[in-house]
């Protein structure tokens, strides 16, 4: 088979992967507009109306409902990790594990040009409303126009979100990050809702634990030692978010505790927490009583000022201190939430459509793996009802996974076996003759700098 031959054929969808229904393709073009899912109807009403019930509750530790509303789809294995325990309990014997890296190499290949393909046309979609576009300037979008291909770039987005095996984080959840605020979180922001569009989080890894040093916000500066205490996190964020008057922004966040999702938005204005600013308060009223003491007593004696007058000097004595330390502690609050930020942030817009496509790219291909690897012991194999064989895989690889990693993880068996037929019925298409091969990367070797002599 030539290599214009495999290509065409390919292009056709006879090579290229299949997506399971329901995960890719038609679902998409059936959702209902952007408005209808993140509009104003959900910034300004219904997200108002939860933050407000969770306002009138007594120290809510985590959403309602938390462990239906949320569930770990993400494989917390990496490619290698997974293919060794895979070779240690399913593939001992020589002839296994040459069939195992076979299959793999077989995945690769086709996991490579079917996300390049789902990358390219994302790519192709968001380079119009591109912020960051380094290429020429194209022609000005209206706000309906923008708005209209912000929601096609998110509707092509979700599915990828999907493959990628992040959860959406509910409305609920969302009102709860809102207004409840940590207590170690010395630096604490405020947003209006008025001011956005829409907004909405993906995430996956959840972790219940001690916050990483450099992602943690003004732990460095509080009075009392303490241990760390343990939060809820996750090791990646996606948001998705537009202001009146912004455009879309598409970030990726690190390391982010739930009670944390608030800090990510854009449009956030920093606030003191009321400890703080208690704290603050009491040593203005300790330091103008003092100056007032040792000062105003000595003008009143010494001078003959009148009471009023100084009164009067006093009040605006101590109203510019306490702007003055007001405004330094949220310079600090807002230069700590900087440097946060810096550390947390992993990508963002036309770089977060390249690094979600490798991921989902690595997620399809570990679904693949794992399904390729339960079925072959299973008697049977793939034969039988789907419906059987989907939740005998499922409930296998949940128990096996959550065996090996301690973690709770739903497994989407009917998408993994939707992988594996696909990638069986394509067996045989790897590296057809002809294929062309390109040469390697050329070292670039730095010029040689003559040596410099003294002499003239």
């Amino acid at each position: 088979m030539t290599a214009e031959r495999w290509l065409r054929l390919w292009g056709q969808g006879l090579a290229m992967l299949h997506v399971t229904r329901g995960v890719w393709g038609s679902r998409v073009r059936g959702w209902p507009p952007l408005p209808a899912l993140l509009g104003p109807a959900r910034a300004l009403s219904s997200l108002a109306a939860k933050m407000g019930e969770y306002r009138k509750m007594w120290n809510p530790t985590e959403p309602r409902d938390w462990a239906q509303q949320y569930r770990e789809r993400f494989i917390p294995l990496s490619r290698e990790q997974l293919l060794r325990l895979l070779t240690q309990e399913f593939h001992s014997s020589p002839a296994e594990r040459a069939a195992l890296e076979e299959f793999s190499a077989h995945v690769d290949f086709c996991t490579l040009f079917h996300y390049h393909h789902v990358l390219s046309r994302l790519q192709a979609l968001y380079d119009p409303i591109n912020p960051d576009r380094e290429t020429l300037d194209q022609p000005s979008l209206t706000d309906p126009q923008r708005l209209s291909n912000e929601q096609e770039v998110l509707l092509e987005l979700e599915p990828l979100l999907a493959q990628a095996n992040f959860s959406p984080l509910s409305e609920d959840t969302l009102a709860y990050a809102l207004v409840v605020h940590h207590p170690q979180d010395e630096v604490q922001v405020t947003i209006n809702l008025d001011q956005y569009i829409y907004m909405q989080f993906w995430a996956l890894g959840q972790r219940v634990g001690p916050m990483p040093r450099k992602s943690s916000v003004g732990s460095r500066r509080s009075f009392f030692k303490s241990s760390p205490a343990e939060r809820r996190y996750f090791k990646r964020v996606v948001l998705a978010a537009r202001t009146k008057r912004g455009h879309l922004v598409l970030k990726s966040f690190k390391d982010t505790p739930l009670e944390g999702l608030e800090q990510l938005l854009p449009e956030l204005k920093v606030r003191t927490p009321a400890l703080q600013r208690a704290l603050l308060n009491l040593t203005l009223v300790v330091s103008g009583v003092a100056v007032f003491v040792n000062v105003g007593m000595v003008v009143l004696t010494d001078l003959k000022v009148g009471t009023s007058l100084l009164l009067l000097f006093f009040a605006a004595f101590m109203g510019l201190r306490a702007s003055k330390m007001f405004g330094q502690q949220r310079s600090v609050q807002a230069l700590e939430l900087a440097h946060m930020l810096y550390y947390r942030s992993t990508s963002n817009n036309s770089e977060l459509l390249s690094a979600l496509a490798l991921r989902a790219q690595d997620e399809h291909a570990k679904e693949a793996l794992l399904a390729h690897s339960f079925l072959a012991r299973r008697p049977g194999g793939v034969c039988g009802p789907p419906d059987e064989t989907s939740q005998w895989l499922q409930s296998e690889v949940e128990n096996w996974l959550l065996a090996q990693t301690g973690c709770d993880v739903t497994f989407n068996g009917t998408r993994a076996l939707g992988h594996l037929q696909a990638l069986t019925a394509s067996m045989g298409t790897y590296q057809p003759p002809g294929f062309p091969k390109l040469d390697p990367l050329a070292t670039v070797t730095p010029p040689q700098t003559p040596p410099i002599s003294d002499n003239p």
